[in-house]
């Protein structure tokens, strides 16, 4: 069975949905594709200020309760309490890179990724900081590339966002983390909430055996 996982390295749903998504790419009858949004890229980024550190602190603590995933204090005095950017570009950029040089571990960038801010406060939205993130997985190839901002890179690096931003169009899709089952005209959106369920109901929703 093929699956669509659409999501924002910046989305704390998204990061909700991690173990989840882990379980799936690791089931053998399971190809899973995964697709950056641009969500809060581009048009989409916005500022950290202590207006938005608030609502993100208090909307985290209902994604931890409801997944169990953690927010510790290092991400809220690190992370929220520093006025800067909101912007995912660096992080997806980082991704597609992984998937350009060493597509198997994508899944484990993301969630070292999304670990590195939500656990221990480190910065994933500048190059600079993703690409260490990615040296220290060992992805030297996949960091040099995102550096040097290569053509490849970014064409491949478009080319995926505006995917991504047209199957949510084509589902009727406002918002990540979204899965899709299926390929072409076959493909259909499952319910919102099936990422935060136990794995036998995730496959009983997929009709998995």
């Amino acid at each position: 069975m093929r699956l669509t996982y659409l999501f924002d390295p910046l989305c704390g749903w998204c990061y909700g949905a991690g173990p989840a998504i882990e379980k799936l790419a690791a089931l053998h009858n399971i190809e899973l594709e995964l697709l950056p949004t641009g969500l809060f890229a581009g048009r989409g980024a916005g500022r950290m200020d202590a207006q938005f550190a608030e609502y993100a602190w208090s909307n985290d603590q209902r994604i931890a309760k409801l997944t169990g995933q953690r927010f510790t204090d290092d991400y809220r005095t690190k992370v929220l309490a520093v006025t800067g950017a909101f912007d995912s570009t660096a992080a997806s950029l980082g991704l597609t890179a992984v998937h350009v040089t060493d597509p198997g571990r994508e899944i484990a960038a993301l969630k070292e990724l999304q670990l590195a801010r939500y656990v221990r406060g480190q910065d994933i939205v500048s190059v600079t900081g993703v690409s260490e993130i990615l040296r220290s997985l060992g992805l030297a190839s996949a960091a040099e590339r995102m550096l040097a901002r290569d053509q490849v890179l970014i064409e491949a690096y478009g080319r995926r966002i505006q995917t991504a931003q047209t199957l949510m169009r084509r589902h009727g899709l406002s918002g990540v983390p979204a899965l899709l089952a299926g390929d072409g005209t076959d493909q259909k959106p499952l319910p919102g909430n099936v990422l935060y369920e136990p794995l036998d109901g995730l496959l009983a929703q997929l009709g998995a055996p």
